[in-house]
This record gives structure tokens, sequence and C-alpha cells, in this order.
């Protein structure tokens, strides 16, 4: 044995090369396996496969592994790589298209596409959708939350979802490694091992090899490692809530979980109905109204300590109401997120305009677009007075189409916004010259010529027209000596 495999870590030395030799997990490994053969005839339907599960469990090794034993060129995007549009379409694009050096299949491997999210990976969705719709090379995705994966990409996918392994075949692998490296182990130590990883193949071996690492015999005492956080996603708190008998554990699953309790109860209420039946849907719902009012008064009094009273009334409330076991539906989403997501792009438009018009009425954003905005949807559809206000506040396309209810690319939109345009450039030279001093306001606008923007039709100017002065009255005062400079004073 050489030193680099001396020092190399045993969760990358044991490492599977192939699928056959992954433990457990046979279904989904079948699947991958018929997938890639698809490949092999020629482009199948569903070009991309979707790997979820929890981490350390084997999808990025599977994915190795298929890749080796069909002779796929790896392509792969993870984690730490920024996933913006450009770089997915820079990186996996270009691999889509065209084959490896030699000819053959490139396998595109994108690991967690569930944190495909925020600044750094904007727009990387959008470009990896329009990238398995393209392709002609097999496209890999890995992800531990399949609800956090766009279900744009998720419709594109199979779905093969790789579970954690149990403690008795965990201990089985580290028994083989062991044997490898010539410990004698006790069979209680590596049991120990095995149920503290919960599932996690990779932590297992790791915590293998930092206690026997170096020693010729492994007992029971030498272990000694914590466990591990193992924990929950939404599914498992809600099958605890609507499943399990226990209270305490129901209430006790929501603290491990990267939900807040508005968010939680928006879970509850959306997958309540179709969990219980008859006089368990009725008692569950008055619970989770005592919740809603506990989470409304922290809103009101910014009183977080009684966000407790809300978490025992929507989990332990609600578990307590089961009279008796009901086979209830999948979980699914709330509908209620679905419905922001399609309506954000209206929602953004709105606020907007909001705060257009919240700056020229020194209003807040949330009190233009409570109070203001509706009125003045109303009074546009006044055509010219949706003039001035486009005109008024800078409005583009999109905005006037939001607020008169139209298209952006009606005319009718189109000749809007040119009206207003021309309107800013009437006013604007008038602006400058009466911030300079150069000319009184009511000369600017008497010798200002009409325009006209169409035939018979004038613009109306932004500001009224002075009433000219009697000429008695200009002849008895001597004419003031106007200001030439912005320092002439």
């Amino acid at each position: 044995m050489n030193i680099s495999e001396t020092n190399m870590e045993w969760a990358e030395k044991y490492r599977p090369m192939s699928l056959s030799e992954i433990v457990g997990n046979k279904k989904p490994v079948n699947d991958l396996t018929t997938w890639a053969k698809e490949w092999q005839q020629g482009v199948p339907n569903r070009k991309a496969v979707i790997l979820h599960g929890k981490p350390g469990i084997g999808k990025t090794t599977a994915a190795h592994a298929l890749a080796r034993d069909f002779d796929w060129e790896v392509i792969e995007l993870n984690a730490s790589d920024q996933r913006t549009a450009t770089a997915i379409r820079r990186v996996a694009g270009i691999a889509s298209e065209t084959a490896s050096f030699v000819g053959g299949t490139r396998l595109i491997i994108l690991d967690e596409a569930d944190n495909i999210h925020g600044n750094s990976d904007r727009g990387g969705a959008q470009a990896l959708v329009k990238i398995i719709k393209e392709t002609s090379q097999p496209i890999l995705l890995t992800a531990n939350d399949l609800y956090g994966v766009s279900p744009s990409i998720k419709n594109l996918c199979v779905e093969m979802p790789f579970r954690s392994l149990q403690g008795r075949s965990i201990a089985q692998l580290l028994r083989k490694i062991c044997n490898n490296e010539e410990i004698t182990c006790d069979p209680e130590a590596l049991m120990k091992i095995a149920e503290t990883a919960h599932g996690d193949v990779r932590s297992a071996i790791n915590d293998l090899q930092a206690v026997a690492q170096g020693k010729h015999e492994l007992h029971r005492n030498d272990v000694v490692v914590s466990s591990r956080d193992s924990r929950d996603t939404i599914f498992d708190v809600l099958k605890k809530i609507f499943k399990g008998k226990n209270i305490k554990e129901a209430l006790n699953a929501t603290y491990g979980i990267d939900e807040t309790p508005d968010d939680l109860i928006q879970w509850i209420d959306e997958n309540l109905p179709a969990q219980y039946r008859g006089d368990d849907v009725a008692g569950a719902m008055h619970a989770l109204s005592r919740a809603d009012i506990f989470l409304g008064r922290v809103h009101l009094r910014q009183n977080y300590r009684m966000w407790r009273y809300a978490g025992a009334m929507m989990t332990s409330g609600v578990t307590v109401s089961k009279s008796r076991e009901h086979h209830g539906a999948r979980f699914v989403p709330p509908s209620k997120w679905r419905m922001l997501r399609s309506t954000r792009t209206s929602r953004q438009v709105r606020d907007r305009i909001s705060e257009k018009i919240g700056v020229q009425c020194q209003t807040s954003q949330r009190y233009a677009r409570l109070n203001l905005l509706p009125v003045v949807k109303m009074l546009s559809a006044d055509r010219d007075y949706a003039v001035r206000l486009a005109s008024w506040t800078n409005l583009d396309t999109t905005e006037i189409a939001y607020v008169i209810s139209s298209n952006k690319t009606t005319k009718k939109v189109k000749t809007i916004y040119q009206d207003a345009q021309d309107l800013v450039e009437d006013v604007a030279p008038e602006e400058v010259a009466i911030f300079g001093g150069f000319e009184s306001r009511a000369k600017i606008t008497q010798e200002k010529p009409e325009k006209k923007d169409k035939p018979g039709k004038p613009v109306k100017s932004m500001e009224p027209m002075e009433p000219k002065k009697p000429a008695k009255e200009q002849n008895t005062k001597p004419e003031k000596k106007s200001q030439t400079s912005l320092f002439d004073f």
C-alpha cells in the first residue's frame, strides 16, 4: 500500500466504481440503468433524470458509476460553482449540444438542483429548462429536497428517489472495509457507528476511519461518536402530525425544519382536508384557527414568544383531533404559494407603479398601493388622464398596460406611452429654464407654440398658463432685468 492510499479518505477510497457495487436502492439503480440503455438506442422522450434523497446516501456516486459502466464522459457542475444562466449555458449548454471528443456520449451532472436560487443563481432554472428541452446528451440532476426543485424542471425529468440505508446494511459495508484494512472489529462497535449515522453512508465511513485508522482491533468502547442531527423534511413532519399519535414528537419535529410557523400553517391547512374525515376535520380546523389567532398577535404586537402557542396548536392540537386512522392522499405544497408564483410578475409591476405614485404624492408605497392605485386605475379609463399620469410618473409600457388593464403590445398602450413621452419633452425645457432663472414661467408658457400630436388634437400642457397682464399694468412698472446665470443675483 503506497503513501497516497494510506492518507486517502476511506469514503473516497471505497467509493463504488460500478452501479453493481452500490449498497441498497436497487430499484432506482435499475431504473437508472434502463434509462441509460434508452440513450444507447437514441434520444429518449425523457432526456433527464433527477436523483433525490438525503445527503450522503449515494446519489452523486451512482451518477459517476453510471458514467463508468457505459463509458460516458462526465461534465459536472456542482454546488460550489456559480449556476447563473450564463454559467449553465456556458458549461452545460455547450456540452449538451455536442458529443465527446472521441465521438461518445457525454453525461452532464448538476449537483444540488434544489439550490438553484437567489442572486448568485439568477436565471439558472430557466436556462436549465431550455437546455433539457434541446439537449442531445443525457442530463442527470441530484437534489436533497425534491420540493426545492423548480416544477418546470421536475416536469421534464424522470424522478428516482434514493432512500436512506438501514443500520444493518451500513454495518455490513463497514465490516467489509475493516476486513480490507485488516482490522478486527467488534460487531457492536460497527452497529453503533451505523445507527448514529442515520442512513448517511458517507458519514458512517468517515466515523469508522476516525476511530479505527491506525488500529488493529476495534471494540465498542473505542467508538465515541455523537449522534448526528437527523433533520426531518416538511413531509416527515406532516406525517408525524397527521399519522402519528405522539403529540410531543409532532411538536418537536417542527424544531428541526427550515419553516417558520407562518409557512408551516399553510402546509397543514392545505393538506388537512385530504388527510382527515368527518368531525376530525372540524376539530383540527378549530385548533388551526386558534393557532392563526396567535400568529396574528405575533404580527400585531411583535411578541414572538407566542409562536410557541401557535406551534403547539397547529401540531399537537391537530394530532389529538384525530379519533381514528384515515387513509389520506399524498402531501402537496400550499396552493397559495403556487398562485403567488404565477402572479409574481404582475405584483412586481404593481409595486413599481405604487412606488412611483408614492414618490410623487409623498406617501409610502404601501399606502399608495392600497389607497391610491385603485383610484388611479379607475381614473385612467379616461385617455387624457392616462397620458398625464404616464408622463407625471414616467411609466413604461408594461406599467401603463397594468393601469389601464390592457396588453402592452396593443396600439392603445403604445400611443399613450408616446404621447406621455412627448409631453415630458415639452415640459422639460421649461423646467430647466425656470430652475436656471433665465426666463419666467409665464413668458415661456405664453411663447411656447402649441404642439399637436394628431391633426386637430393638441396635447395639454402640464401647467396652467398664467393670464397675461393688461398693457396698462405692464407699462406702469419698470421692466425687471432677467437673470443671466445661476449666480447672477
